[in-house]
């Protein structure tokens, strides 16, 4: 058990290396430069722009070769420094991404959660009605195949424009100072309901199609036709079914839950709600290299940390992960 940890540990470190490495590559691969981009919207003199031009670059380390750059970068990244936004200079890229990670926090993780719990429980039970089932399969299916920005647009279209019940931009109005009341609060829910119902129901529509074809599966597998041959309780053979129908359903939720740092681009276009994905659009349009390479950096950390713990609860909920480790460390 031991000597697999420190191998996962191992594993996951080399894959932070190369995965921060190639973070901070791909930026540096975007046609155009990132000082220009700023001082694009600054009306200078040719004079003034080439002082300022060179003062900026300077002050970025862009003059700098490329492997001083790299080595600088990560000394940066060990202590905790993400470096300067362009485009929302002079505010540190740290800041930007704080104040952009609890809306994704509160829109995505809901969104995934709520959706995996109840379209684990939807397919399973459907699996078992077969008039339910004949419902589920097309509805599911355009459900999942359905695009994020798609639902999100006919979503914003229906019940934002048409019938004017909820907002279609925004975190909260306009008019409103962040602060904290009950008026306030109901304010962020009014306009976080869209993004959320946009995002909740292509994923429910995916977990439910998974877990109605598992528990199938399952209750075609020779253990459920053994049990049912020894007179087992239909129960019983269902409660085995969907436990080890739910694992894959666990490792796909271990992967949404790590994406959830990266926001959901589109969608948070679609509503211009001020999440990670919204950051990430604005700094490629801007070319902030800093920016960009931080919002990565924080979904890379959160991949992977979502896919280490991944691995310590498929050892508690998996006895056969389990046994398997305790015969190797034997």
């Amino acid at each position: 058990m031991k000597r697999y940890f420190i191998r996962k540990i191992g594993v996951y470190l080399l894959t932070f290396f190369v995965a921060v490495t190639i973070d901070w590559l791909i930026p540096r691969f975007m046609p155009g430069d990132p000082i220009q981009s700023m001082l694009a919207r600054a009306q200078l003199r040719p004079d003034a722009y080439k002082i300022i031009y060179s003062h900026y670059t300077q002050a970025f380390g862009l003059d700098l070769p490329l492997w001083k750059q790299y080595l600088n970068f990560w000394g940066a990244v060990f202590r905790g420094d993400l470096g300067i936004s362009i485009y929302r200079f002079p505010t540190p890229v740290m800041k930007v991404i704080m104040e952009a990670v609890p809306y994704d926090i509160a829109l995505l993780l809901p969104a995934v959660l709520l959706s995996w719990w109840a379209g684990n429980k939807f397919g399973a039970f459907a699996a078992r009605r077969k008039r339910l089932d004949n419902t589920l399969l097309p509805v599911g299916y355009f459900l999942t195949a359905t695009p994020y920005m798609w639902m999100a647009i006919i979503l914003a279209w229906v019940l934002g424009t048409a019938f004017g019940v909820f907002p279609i931009a925004g975190a909260y109005s306009f008019g409103l100072v962040p602060h904290l009341s009950v008026r306030f609060f109901l304010d962020l829910l009014w306009h976080w309901f869209l993004p959320f119902a946009s995002l909740f129901l292509v994923m429910f529509g995916g977990w439910a199609i998974g877990m109605r074809n598992m528990i199938i599966y399952e209750l075609e597998a020779d253990y459920s036709r053994y049990l049912e041959a020894l007179g087992a309780p239909r129960r019983l053979i269902r409660r085995y079914a969907f436990r080890n129908a739910i694992l894959p359903q666990v490792t796909g939720l271990a992967l949404q839950l790590g994406t959830i740092v990266a926001g959901a681009l589109v969608t948070e276009q679609v509503f211009s709600y001020p999440g990670i994905g919204y950051q990430i659009l604005a700094a490629i349009q801007n070319k902030d290299y800093f920016l960009l390479q931080g919002c990565f950096l924080f979904i890379i950390i959160g991949v992977l940390l979502a896919n280490f713990f991944i691995d310590v609860i498929y050892i508690l909920i998996d006895p056969r992960t389990r046994y398997g480790l305790t015969g190797e460390s034997a």
